[in-house]
């Protein structure tokens, strides 16, 4: 009898470890969730409260404007219009999001980042990209590709990816996500222009860089954040 105690015991915890191993945006418990910034009457599910599904209506499933080409006059020629749930509320616990990119001709850049909550699938409408992520340690490896109108590329979940524009004109890609909230981490801005900043020290050393270089980037991604 003990013995089928700690069977069912043992399977019991595997089942339940296997649940926090594999999760993601847990799968709704009904046909939608949609978002309200009103607590009132709001039920708290997956950050965001719930309106009465009975008050739910079309906008509330719906975004227009992805179709209007982006300005990309900035230091990267790059410009990133998300659709998540703090676009389209009823995507609360639904666990996708949108998104279009954006990129200026001759070097456009979508720089080095990642989703720390979601894969990302990439498809090229108008453009030349070359596009790549990058595998965890220990091997560090390179996988790229260069991409045409109609190519499909996948980015796995928190792996540091980019796309840029190899074109002489403009680029337009849109991504699909699966989370409702993904978050992106950019690289370069996250760790040199952090608030506060992160001590030179840390990055010299890390980055096997001169301080001077590491405080004139500081000073250049932090006056950037803000």
């Amino acid at each position: 009898m003990k013995g089928v105690q700690l069977f069912l015991v043992a399977s019991a915890f595997l089942a339940f470890a296997w649940s926090l191993a594999s999760a993601s945006d847990p799968d709704p418990l009904q046909d939608f969730c949609v978002a309200i910034n009103d607590t009132k009457d709001g039920v708290f599910v997956n950050g965001k409260f719930c309106k009465d599904p009975k008050l739910a209506k079309a906008e509330d499933f719906f975004y227009s404007g992805l179709n209007i080409p982006r300005n990309t006059s900035n230091p990267v020629g790059s410009t990133v219009t998300q659709v998540n749930v703090a676009q389209i509320l009823g995507l609360n616990t639904l666990g996708i999001s949108l998104a279009r990119i954006d990129y200026a001709p001759y070097g456009g850049l979508n720089p080095p980042h990642t989703h720390p909550r979601a894969s990302e699938i990439l498809v090229v409408l108008e453009g030349t990209l070359y596009v790549g992520f990058v595998t965890s340690n220990p091997e560090n490896r390179l996988i790229t590709k260069v991409l045409y109108p109609g190519d499909v590329f996948v980015f796995p979940v928190g792996l540091i990816h980019f796309q840029l524009n190899i074109g002489k004109t403009n680029a337009v890609a849109f991504a699909g996500l699966s989370s409702q909230n993904p978050g992106v981490i950019t690289i370069a801005k996250a760790v040199f222009g952090s608030n506060p900043p992160i001590n030179p020290d840390v990055l010299t050393k890390a980055f096997q860089l001169d301080k001077n270089i590491v405080t004139s980037l500081q000073s250049r991604f932090w006056w950037d954040n803000n």
